[in-house]
């Protein structure tokens, strides 16, 4: 490899949980330790306010001495929204990058892993790792290309949508694929942890800045399906501490409204 850095990672927060994104950051040193170079991690603070950006550079601050970690952090003066901020660090060039949220834990060996399943297949371009919440109850983030029947009760009522139209509600998330825990090729993937092939991530030009916030993970991984497989691979796993849009409030709804009908015009309407 040409540049030193193997891996880059990039984590984009906006007035974030500061204990959350600390268990992430350490997740991230321990399962570094196991890599042959240490990951470069740039945290994108998407101009949180004043007081939140005082205690984040303190987190920072926490682990510059890390052997494992090459850690930056880059302040927005406004809000790009998720993919925009990611768009931030794929100038640093490396052969992988690893594209997290502030709420996701990794497993020790989860970069190890990652990396040793890229570095032998030439044609993977992505790997979605298998995921699980807090509890231990299965995440599943890879997805077949949905319907907008589906969306609508994933994001309004989630729990009635799983009740009632389970085997909807299944097939979409591809439950069938990753509680078989067996390596599988897989339409999209999510974007709270997505480790991607650099070169391919900067082919397509990174993020489309226009998904101010949901969808912008499912139009990436469509296109990045040009240049490669994504790849769904249960044995890099991680914790993540997330929700759905239904239980962040209106304003959420409305985003991930707009952004879903930007998607399905570009991308191609499924209503059922």
């Amino acid at each position: 490899m040409n540049d030193p850095s193997q891996l880059t990672v990039s984590i984009v927060v906006h007035n974030s949980s500061l204990e959350l994104l600390r268990e992430t950051l350490h997740s991230l040193e321990t399962a570094a330790s196991l890599l042959s170079n240490a990951a470069e991690v740039t945290v994108i603070d998407n101009n949180s306010s004043v007081d939140y950006q005082r205690g984040l550079t303190l987190l920072v601050e926490e682990l510059r001495d890390s052997a494992n970690l090459s850690i930056s952090l880059c302040l927005s003066r406004e809000n790009l929204g998720y993919g925009g901020g990611h768009n931030l660090a794929l100038s640093n060039a490396s052969d992988f990058h690893l594209i997290l949220n502030p709420d996701v834990t990794l497993k020790p060996q989860a970069l190890q892993v990652g990396i040793d399943a890229m570095s032998s297949d030439d044609e993977a371009v992505l790997l979605t790792p298998s995921a699980c919440g807090p509890e231990g109850s299965p995440e599943y983030l890879c997805k077949r290309y949905p319907s907008l029947w589906v969306l609508l009760m994933r994001a309004i009522a989630p729990s009635l949508g799983r009740r009632y139209f389970s085997a909807q509600m299944d097939s979409y998330q591809m439950t069938d694929i990753c509680d078989a825990r067996q390596v599988a090729q897989v339409p999209l993937a999510s974007g709270c942890c997505m480790l991607v092939r650099s070169k391919s991530l900067r082919q397509i030009g990174g993020f489309d800045e226009r998904y101010f916030m949901y969808f912008e993970d499912f139009d990436l991984s469509l296109r990045l399906a040009d240049y490669g497989k994504l790849l769904y691979w249960p044995e890099m796993r991680i914790v993540h501490h997330g929700g759905y849009a239904a239980s962040k409030g209106w304003r959420h709804l409305r985003m991930f409204a707009s952004s879903g009908f930007r998607f399905f015009r570009q991308h191609g309407w499924r209503w059922i």
